[in-house]
């Protein structure tokens, strides 16, 4: 006859066989990675929302000859370049076939898209960095920002010499938010192309009005000339794709949904909207990116209207690594279209917010489904 079961024997048996309890959901308010030089260096390549696109997968809009007009002209200006030494150090040639090589009156180099936000500047960014003929450790691409903070990490005078071995340079995102960047960035364009690098980059601004309405461009008029003169500007236009012919952004979320979702999602975070922000200003913008590693969903809960023109900015620079890395964002508090105050939506930085509030939302769209998940709905 076997032994009576005891009630705490039961209890031990039952709390054994009863399911774990969800892993509690990380925080990026928790993290505060360092980043080697190296690895800003090593990561400056197309990120994975864009790892496999190319000329032939860019929908064109048939309403925007424009847009198909630029395709045809990125993929002359990739067959142009020529691919020089390979990846062991072979003898590097020069950039630029000898028939189709620029003039010596310093024509432009580089290749210019200009057009609003959600029209696939960067799909087409990150196609010429795929077609052109060169190893991947050849060709860098990266963000304006990224571009600043690989000068503040490695120096300027290491930052020349390490681009200066590359065949093809893609700056996505192109913008001039004060006089130091102005100065910085036309010295070192300016130093690449003197060293055979070819330039692309993507902007909503024309090269000739970058800075305009950010700071006294007028006293900066030969540095932004000087930027201009590299680039032959291409103008895409057409509307944002990532609003085309798709539902409106789903409604915020309460906040007990957003934080019983985190709790089942794997690799999710969760974080307050108010704690987020005041995080961000303690870590520098070039470490947004790691400190998104890992993250399979960030859930943010109290989301509110930006109280400051810095905080803005460092939102916009997250939300860009969080699209760039495709990762979803489910929100309670206020829709993201009202992140951004009347007066920020028409200022001088008016484009970047746009752009935020167009990808957050794509975001929040990749994130329908997640809560129901959750509940098993």
């Amino acid at each position: 006859m076997s032994a009576p079961t005891t009630a705490s024997g039961s209890a031990g048996r039952i709390a054994a066989e009863a399911p774990a309890a969800p892993a509690a959901p990380a925080a990026l308010t928790a993290r505060a990675p360092q980043v080697p030089a190296e690895r800003l260096v090593a990561e400056m390549v197309p990120p994975p929302r864009f790892a496999t696109v190319s000329f032939d997968n860019y929908i064109t809009d048939p309403g925007q000859p424009s847009q198909a007009e630029a395709v045809e002209a990125l993929r002359g200006f990739a067959g142009q370049l020529d691919g020089g030494a390979d990846a062991k150090g072979g003898r590097r040639r020069r950039w630029f076939r000898r028939e189709t090589r620029p003039a010596a009156n310093g024509g432009p180099r580089g290749m210019y898209l200009d057009g609003g936000y959600g029209v696939g500047k960067t799909h087409l960014l990150a196609s010429l960095w795929h077609a052109t003929p060169a190893a991947p450790e050849l060709k860098a691409f990266g963000t304006f920002v990224e571009l600043t903070n690989l000068v503040g990490a490695l120096g300027f005078q290491q930052t020349v010499k390490t681009l200066s071995g590359h065949r093809l340079l893609c700056i996505d995102e192109f913008e001039l938010d004060d006089p130091g960047d102005t100065v910085l960035v036309s010295t070192l364009l300016g130093k690449l192309v003197e060293a055979g690098v070819a330039l692309a980059a993507t902007s909503n601004t024309l090269p000739g009005k970058l800075g305009e309405g950010r700071f006294a461009a007028a006293d900066f008029l030969r540095e932004i000339q000087g930027l201009s003169a590299h680039f032959r500007a291409l103008r895409i236009d057409g509307e944002d794709y990532r609003h085309r012919g798709l539902p409106a952004a789903p409604a915020p979320h309460s906040d007990e949904t957003v934080t019983q979702a985190a709790r089942h999602i794997p690799g999710a975070s969760l974080d307050d909207f108010p704690a987020l922000l005041d995080h961000l200003s303690r870590v520098h913008p070039s470490r947004y990116g790691a400190m998104c590693d890992g993250v399979q969903a960030v859930c943010l809960t109290g989301v509110g209207p930006i109280p400051d023109q810095s905080t803005a900015l460092r939102l916009v620079v997250l939300a860009d690594r969080l699209y760039d890395r495709e990762v979803p964002v489910l929100a309670s508090g206020v829709p993201f279209d009202q992140l951004f105050s009347e007066e920020m939506l028409n200022g001088g930085y008016r484009k970047k917010y746009f752009r935020a509030i167009s990808r957050l939302t794509a975001l929040a769209r990749d994130a329908k489904g997640l809560a129901d998940a959750s509940y098993g709905r």
